[in-house]
């Protein structure tokens, strides 16, 4: 097998002409440069240099052992430049997994940011309907990072999860209810209504229930519809009140009106996810700090 750093040896002698010159280049004395040169002849089976005058000429072998050599100094030092704004952030590749009502209001923008910033970063998004996958992808390294939803303080094996932002539910009304001129309202005022479901059972439903229980009722579900679209038209049509979370609100039924709740606020957590053992990875800071600033509210 040919070495590589003595043939990067043989493109300094046939560059300067000399073995002389090429110790001169190199910081080598001269004896080690021929000695580097008799040892890749040896390795290639041929002789590489032949001796004219004072100087060396590379022989047929000799110059196509040069040219390859020249090559391989490009890769290297290209290799050298990509290393350096990889380690710097300036490119990079990130896997994320995300949930429906974070991609338009949360991910696009964040990612937005990024390509603006970095934009030799590429971000490949996939979409998941169950936060374990999406953690499992995680820990397993087939992600670099997820948002999921979870109770603050949740810990994760594997997994280091990190609080993004909360966000709140809203009550969705029909038109025509009693509260419907109202741009504020107590959770309590809600607990003889009938709910329109807009959840999975999982935290996101939890914290819909444990507001509703700190005030002393459980909602009485008529409608299980799991989707925030479907559950404002079944809202719309008179069937019952629902709670939906600010970034699942989308576009709005025009049947319906929107009321903040408060005594207590309903509030789900979004928390960024990344595995304990990562090694460090500028484009993944990066883009954790363009989401951290896509959700920080306008002063």
């Amino acid at each position: 097998m040919l070495d590589v750093r003595r043939m990067q040896v043989l493109r300094a002698v046939v560059g300067s002409g000399s073995v002389t010159g090429a110790a001169g280049v190199l910081g080598y004395t001269p004896s080690a440069v021929s000695q580097q040169i008799a040892a890749l002849e040896k390795e290639a089976g041929v002789e590489l240099l032949e001796r004219v005058g004072r100087g060396v000429r590379p022989t047929a072998a000799g110059l196509l052992l040069t040219e390859y050599a020249e090559a391989i100094g490009r890769q290297v030092a290209e290799a050298e430049t990509a290393l350096a704004d990889l380690v710097a952030g300036r490119i990079g590749r990130l896997s994320v997994r995300y949930f429906a009502t974070a991609g338009a209001g949360l991910v696009a923008p964040a990612v937005a940011r990024l390509r603006e910033r970095h934009p030799g970063v590429q971000v490949d998004l996939k979409l998941t309907t169950d936060p374990e996958d999406a953690l499992a992808d995680v820990r397993e390294g087939r992600a670099d990072l997820a948002l999921v939803v979870r109770r603050e303080g949740a810990r994760e094996s594997g997994v280091r999860v990190v609080r993004l932002l909360d966000d709140p539910y809203l009550a969705v009304l029909p038109r025509g209810h009693r509260l419907a001129g109202r741009r504020k309202l107590r959770l309590a005022e809600l607990a003889e209504e009938a709910f329109v479901g807009s959840e999975w059972p999982g935290p996101c439903l939890d914290a819909q229930l444990d507001a509703c229980a700190a005030v002393g009722f459980r909602p009485r579900f008529v409608v299980e519809s799991e989707d925030y679209v479907t559950a404002q038209g079944f809202v719309a049509a008179g069937l019952g009140v629902s709670l939906v979370p600010r970034l699942g609100l989308g576009s709005r039924h025009p049947g319906v009106v929107v009321c903040e709740v408060r005594e207590p606020v309903p509030v789900r957590t979004l928390h960024t996810a990344v595995r304990d053992t990562a090694p460090p990875q500028p484009a993944l800071d990066a883009f954790i700090t363009a989401l951290q600033e896509t959700a920080q509210p306008p002063a």
